[in-house]
């Protein structure tokens, strides 16, 4: 195996380990209710209770306000749609782990910022900022692979399409 595949491999495993991640991050959001009623049956915490209790609440009363995380869920998912390019051509599309990377970034700000305006204590705002603390560690060695990738030079050997294609080896000549 050449040091071109066996990178390509490697990024390949960490980008399904980042968009593995990401999925079940989206699609926790989505039975938020259920999972507070969980959490709570193990766990004996005040702030785990008062947000099972408002969520029951808005579930009950305002279940439209709840449509709120379905969105949030629908965006991770929507977010790793984009990393399939990635997977497709990693060097091309770096651009989409450097913006993960910022986006990973942007969770800090937001949860110091917005946390404490919706009264949401600081203990859990860390909890929150942690996603994008672990989430840009594999973006980051992600990224360094890629760029690894990128200096390498070209494989010279045509692949199995390439070989019975004539456009494609008069261009290599």
């Amino acid at each position: 195996m050449s040091e071109r595949s066996a990178l390509q491999r490697r990024i390949r495993a960490w980008l399904a380990l980042f968009l593995v991640c990401l999925v079940l991050s989206g699609l926790t959001a989505f039975p938020l209710v259920s999972e507070l009623h969980w959490a709570n049956a193990l766990v004996d915490n005040v702030w785990l209770r008062r947000v099972g209790d408002g969520l029951e609440r808005a579930d009950s009363e305002y279940p439209f306000l709840l449509y709120g995380t379905d969105w949030l869920a629908f965006a991770h998912l929507v977010i790793a749609v984009f990393f399939y390019g990635v997977h497709r051509d990693p060097v091309r599309n770096v651009w989409i782990v450097e913006a993960g990377v910022i986006a990973c970034a942007g969770i800090v700000p937001l949860a110091l910022i917005c946390g404490p305006i919706r009264g949401i204590p600081f203990w859990w705002s860390v909890i929150d900022m942690s996603f994008g603390v672990f989430g840009v560690v594999p973006l980051l060695i992600l990224r360094r692979m890629v760029k690894r990738l990128e200096a390498l030079p070209a494989d010279t050997a045509p692949g199995p399409l390439q070989a019975h294609l004539p456009a494609a080896a008069e261009a290599r000549s």
